[in-house]
């Protein structure tokens, strides 16, 4: 595939706007690395060193990045691009924030990994403010969210033969569902694509449609351990959960004694503009448990498991554990990202409900495009047919964001990002759609 061409990109060649955390790097630390060094290797090197000694699992697009402010990343040459997809949802506060640099460097200097052999000042620190923002608990604290899934399994399972004697072991998942990598995660993700090439996996999931409550009232019964929900899923096309669904998944929680589970690794922490997706019910629908990751410590390995008091209650000492989770860097910058994100909250709202009305504004000009969904700044753009052209062309008009579910255009910005930012996506869009050539039905 040939490599993208940035000097066609309008959006790399115009010069940013002013940007409320557009601040210069700390300059009083001798060890900040200078961020404007050239590259060691070319597009080609970097390649081909990746085609001869990486394991071959993911099909990247024709583009190395170099470095990265505010809401742009730069490829090797320089040129300029708009990041609508930040990492699938990790840098939650764009390149460079100042804050969170200036933190790293500090706890860098200081104290990176102590094992949980010993205590540190910040671990505690963060398990407390996720109780007062969820509602919950307890914390346990990971490195991604398909550990933290693997977690959640693990209590759910430690649960049902607490209670059920050996015969509580169902796990009640979605169709269309996605939630990790892992040989866990799988048996409950909803997609067979994703799960048939590493049969047999764990056994005793039920999968049913999304937001089919009779479906999911029969498939729950006193065999069920637990129910696993996405409350927006994001993987599988951006499509939320019903408030009725959500509802009797608790109902039936309760009436069989299961835990409920809130995979909230993509659709949490601040995406959906709540510090979590379930929070936008009224009033708030409370799982037993809560899962989350990606944007927490702003591209530093980061996955939690939050639990009230009757999930947290089986996991014993010894029973479960992880050698970096919950490290001083980590949770000090996760410390440091939500007091930004109590700051960020209403311009996640305003900015993102912004973007769908320009993007519902260009569906109403294209008849391609079937539907405009999300919350906050999760949003994605259904087509009538396969986008990953579109996302090509993106990259040419200096846009980055993907495709998934074949036909959904995923976009997941940072949380920084601003109208006019928006504007220039919107200005992008409209003149890849323009030239975009539908198959013939």
């Amino acid at each position: 595939m040939p490599r993208v061409k940035s000097q066609t990109c309008p959006l790399a060649r115009s010069n940013p706007a002013s940007h409320p955390y557009d601040e210069c790097m700390p300059t009083t630390i001798s060890s900040e690395p200078e961020v404007t060094s050239p590259p060691q290797d070319s597009f080609e090197q970097i390649k081909d060193l990746e085609s001869q000694y990486v394991l071959q699992t993911y099909a990247r697009y024709p583009l190395a990045l170099h470095r990265g402010k505010g809401c742009y990343v730069y490829d090797l040459e320089g040129n300029r691009y708009l990041d609508l997809i930040t990492g699938i949802g990790v840098n939650s506060l764009g390149y460079a924030h100042p804050r969170i640099t200036k933190v790293i460097l500090r706890q860098a200097g200081l104290l990176l990994h102590t094992s949980n052999l010993y205590y540190h000042e910040y671990q505690g620190r963060l398990a407390e403010r996720l109780a007062k923002i969820s509602g919950l608990q307890r914390s346990f604290f990971c490195n991604s969210g398909a550990e933290s899934m693997e977690g959640a399994l693990k209590m759910v399972r430690a649960h049902g033969n607490a209670v059920g004697a050996g015969k509580k072991g169902s796990i009640v998942a979605v169709e269309n569902s996605f939630h990790g990598r892992t040989l866990g995660a799988l048996s409950i993700t909803g997609q067979p694509k994703y799960r048939k090439d590493f049969e047999p996996l764990l056994p005793g999931a039920r999968f049913v449609p999304r937001n089919d409550v009779q479906a999911l009232e029969a498939a729950v019964d006193e065999s069920t351990a637990g129910i696993v929900l996405e409350i927006v899923q994001g993987e599988g096309g951006v499509y939320p959960l019903s408030e009725s669904f959500i509802r009797k998944a608790r109902e039936l929680a309760d009436r069989h004694n299961a835990l409920l589970v809130f995979d909230e690794i993509q659709c949490g922490v601040g995406r959906p503009g709540t510090h979590f997706a379930y929070q936008l019910l009224d009033p708030v629908v409370l799982p037993d448990i809560l899962i989350a990751a990606k944007p927490m410590a702003c591209g530093i390995p980061m996955g939690v498991i939050v639990a009230n008091d009757k999930a947290a209650a089986v996991i014993k000492p010894g029973m479960h554990g992880s050698t970096y989770g919950g490290g001083p860097l980590a949770c000090r910058v996760a410390l440091e990202f939500f007091d930004i994100l109590d700051e960020l909250l209403p311009s996640i709202n305003t900015v993102g409900s912004y973007f769908r009305m320009k993007l519902t504004e260009l569906m109403r000009q294209h008849p391609f495009i079937k539907e405009v969904r999300g919350h906050g700044l999760m949003i994605g753009v259904e087509l009538k047919f396969p986008g990953k052209q579109l996302v090509l062309d993106g990259m040419k008009e200096g846009l980055l964001f993907n495709c998934t579910h074949d036909t959904v255009l995923r976009f997941l910005p940072p949380y920084i990002l601003t109208e006019p930012d928006v504007d220039r996506a919107i200005a992008a869009l409209a003149k890849i759609f323009k030239n975009a050539k539908p198959p013939e039905a």
